[in-house]
């Protein structure tokens, strides 16, 4: 069950970054992230709403909203990385994140094995060869990288968080549901400061036409990243966190695969090769 539960995360999250950075590329991304997870949040409310999931209220939420405030920060970079840089790197990089869960197993007495170690150089191996080409080039491709590696660490907190905030099926829900919550309060707070700073709300071309028939694709954003945050928290709690943590942290395949059939996105060979090893010292990293 752990494994399909992960399984099913990865397919979420590769769907729901390939959808989101795309949006991005004609939509402002706290834009994006504001209105994917108010739709998400409705839902939600609804969810809680039927399933009586008030009763869970207690400390543990707190877990929920420290994942809504790094998330947000998380997603925005993201976003705005898969908008500047091929996502066949971008979100390979991205799964990076997976030695956050992995460093609080450290923390609570866990010790790396050898394939723990030899995760960890074959990363960083990864990382320089699949953000070298990029480094040397234009300071768009720079930011691409940094951001992504600023959104891998936001990712893999959130996944120590949200495994934290509930211990029931009903109580995931409302955790859910906070996170969504401060999602929006954070983003929203960031787009109110960004319109005052001059920044956009709508795209420059379209306006609020684009938004406006980008609604069911936002919210399929919105609620597969919901989704794979509860499938996430159901595998960790009913299975080794390592497991589940490695299998969830594969869907960069899917986000790769996504553009690959969709954009017709080409790599260079190094870069290809980093992203490969990024992912192969992710599963390393997460073994014992």
């Amino acid at each position: 069950m752990t494994a399909l539960l992960a399984l099913a995360t990865s397919l979420l999250w590769g769907l729901a970054d390939f959808g989101g950075g795309l949006l991005t590329r004609r939509i402002p991304a706290l834009t994006v992230v504001v209105t994917s997870q108010t739709l998400a949040a409705v839902v939600l409310t609804g969810a809680v709403l039927a399933t009586g999931a008030w009763d869970e209220a207690g400390a543990r939420l707190w877990y929920a909203v420290a994942a809504g405030v790094v998330g947000t920060a998380a997603m925005l970079c993201f976003y705005q990385a898969l908008a500047l840089g091929p996502m066949g790197v971008v979100s390979p990089l991205g799964s990076l994140g997976v030695a956050v869960p992995v460093g609080v197993g450290l923390t609570l007495g866990e010790r790396p094995g050898l394939l723990q170690f030899a995760g960890i150089a074959v990363a960083v191996m990864g990382v320089v060869l699949a953000g070298g080409p990029e480094l040397q080039g234009a300071s768009v491709r720079r930011r691409a990288i940094v951001l992504t590696l600023l959104a891998a660490v936001g990712f893999g907190a959130v996944m120590a968080l949200i495994a934290e905030a509930s211990t029931s099926v009903s109580g995931l829900f409302l955790a859910l549901l906070v996170q969504r919550i401060t999602n929006v309060a954070v983003g929203g707070t960031a787009l109110y400061v960004s319109v005052r700073r001059g920044g956009r709300v709508l795209p420059e071309e379209g306006g609020a036409g684009v938004v406006r028939r980008s609604l069911p694709a936002l919210g399929f954003v919105g609620l597969a990243d919901v989704a794979a945050n509860g499938t996430y928290s159901l595998a960790a709690q009913n299975g080794p966190v390592t497991v589940a943590a490695v299998l969830a942290s594969l869907y960069p395949v899917v986000t790769v695969l996504a553009a690959y059939v969709f954009l017709q996105e080409r790599l260079k060979g190094i870069q290809a090769a980093g992203a490969g090893l990024a992912l192969v010292g992710t599963i390393l990293l997460a073994a014992r």
